[in-house]
């Protein structure tokens, strides 16, 4: 296996162009980043942040102005509402353990939609370990969640609802608010949690205006580094802990805290919300370029999830029929490009994107999914050289496999 890697790395020698659009899956950290957090692994604040020293009161104060940022951009109350985790799938496994735990014998309904990503989909469905029961709501074919259904699934018996605020695959933004306000009609104590790990930095997001009681985010999928995301917990809220050992600055998630990685997280915070207005704009220009683009040099392309204002700006998801995904990612390796295929979680197990064949996408059309994210950080020149390759490619594989009969 690693003789192959290491051959599959050998070909591409002598790249001298490269774009990296799989945000999705991880990021390139921009220097300012890697600059903030530098002093924080041996010059200051490296202690433990409950020791009473300097380095400890350091790393002390550092955190609290960490807390403090985040909780401002996530629009929450105050700074006790924002527990730090190691990622994303570490937030999302508390706000649902944790919320349901608390609930256990009194409400065993847990109600998400079929398109949440998977690790809010598997975290729910392992919870029928412990006697609760999900129930899954059906998308449209832009992946909007049917609020019809969610309203007459919503009873005395449900503990949580969590449904994302924009899918990662296909860049729907749902109607959270709208939600929201259906479930707490119809059960002031069922819990709202929203994984916002792809609204936050690209669309305005203001936890106290939605109503929800939980929210979880991600460094990464705002350039920060991998390794650190964030919950918040509304005040009042209760959750029982999932993790046990030495409690640090935060009640919910035991250890010490990373403060390096903390400190990232809330540098790339700073650079996503500074200027917000013309980061997100600059993002929908090139995604729309590169859409265009794309769809002016090939045929029998479907585009995936919705367009214009309820799409992220950054999200731009084409299924090419007569090419199978992976190869499209391999074949633009090859000249710098790189993208991903499918759901970048399950892509490993050769199955489809369980997102895009929710929203009627047939098996062809899933497999010959590219998802690729744009970021502030690129430009125009980025999207030329990318479209300057992609037709290329996929036409050399549409020439080799011939057509697969979908049209």
């Amino acid at each position: 296996m690693v003789e192959n890697v290491k051959e599959l790395l050998k070909l591409h020698e002598g790249i001298t162009h490269e774009v990296y659009l799989d945000n999705e899956n991880s990021s390139i950290v921009p220097q300012e980043v890697i600059d903030a957090m530098l002093p924080y692994w041996n010059k200051k604040a490296y202690a433990n942040p409950t020791l009473t020293h300097k380095p400890g009161w350091e790393a002390f104060e550092t955190l609290m102005g960490c807390f403090q940022k985040i909780s401002t951009y996530l629009g929450a109350k105050n700074l006790e509402e924002i527990t730090f985790t190691p990622g994303e799938t570490e937030a999302n496994n508390l706000a649902i353990m944790g919320s349901c735990f608390l609930q256990k014998g009194k409400a065993k309904k847990i109600i998400i939609s079929e398109i949440e990503p998977i690790n809010v989909l598997q975290v729910a469905e392992m919870m029928g370990k412990f006697g609760f029961i999900t129930q899954k709501i059906p998308v449209d074919r832009d992946g909007f969640v049917n609020l019809e259904i969610l309203k007459e699934a919503v009873d005395s018996d449900t503990a949580l609802v969590s449904i994302h605020s924009v899918n990662g695959e296909v860049g729907t933004i749902q109607p959270i608010k709208e939600a929201v306000d259906i479930v707490k009609a119809k059960n002031p104590n069922t819990l709202f949690h929203t994984d916002a790990t792809d609204a936050y930095g690209r669309i305005p997001l203001n936890v106290r205006n939605l109503g929800v009681d939980l929210a979880t985010v991600s460094s990464y999928k705002i350039q920060g580094p991998r390794g650190v995301g964030a919950m918040y917990l509304r005040e009042g809220i209760n959750l029982e802990r999932i993790l046990e050992g030495p409690i640090g600055t935060q009640r919910l998630w035991p250890g010490v805290e990373n403060t390096p990685l903390i400190v990232g997280f809330t540098k790339a915070s700073e650079l996503a919300f500074t200027d917000f207005d013309a980061n997100v704009a600059k993002m929908r220009m090139l995604r729309d370029k590169l859409v265009d683009g794309v769809f002016a040099e090939l045929t029998d392309l479907r585009f995936n999830g919705p367009k214009g204002d309820k799409r992220s700006p950054d999200n731009a998801n084409i299924s090419i029929l007569r090419a199978e995904g992976e190869a499209i990612t391999i074949e633009l390796s090859l000249k710098g490009v790189y993208v991903s295929s499918g759901s970048a979680c399950s892509r490993r197990l050769l199955q489809p994107s369980h997102v895009l064949i929710a929203i009627g996408r047939i098996f062809e059309e899933a497999h010959g999914s590219i998802l690729m994210k744009v970021t502030r950080s690129h430009t125009e020149d980025d999207i030329n050289y990318v479209l300057s390759v992609l037709p290329t490619a996929v036409n050399r594989l549409r020439g080799i496999v011939g057509s697969t009969g979908v049209h």
